[in-house]
């Protein structure tokens, strides 16, 4: 039997979206429990990580993840 991966790596795709007045990046999204990280993008400086509800990503960014 296949073993379920606990997240899935989305770094590499650089997803960029704008949340609460801010311009954001997609790290890591968790299927199991329907959440993602989320990185503060500040001219490529690291500022954050948040964790947040798949369900308030805006729509044109919940299409390019598509969770199964």
């Amino acid at each position: 039997m296949a073993k379920r991966r606990t997240s899935i790596d989305l770094k590499s795709k650089n997803i960029l979206f704008e949340f609460e007045n801010g311009s954001y990046q997609v790290v890591k999204f968790y299927p199991d429990k329907m959440t993602v990280d989320i990185m503060m993008a500040n001219n490529s400086e690291k500022i954050g990580i948040k964790n947040i509800p798949f369900a308030h990503l805006p729509k044109t960014t919940k299409k390019i993840i598509k969770p199964n």
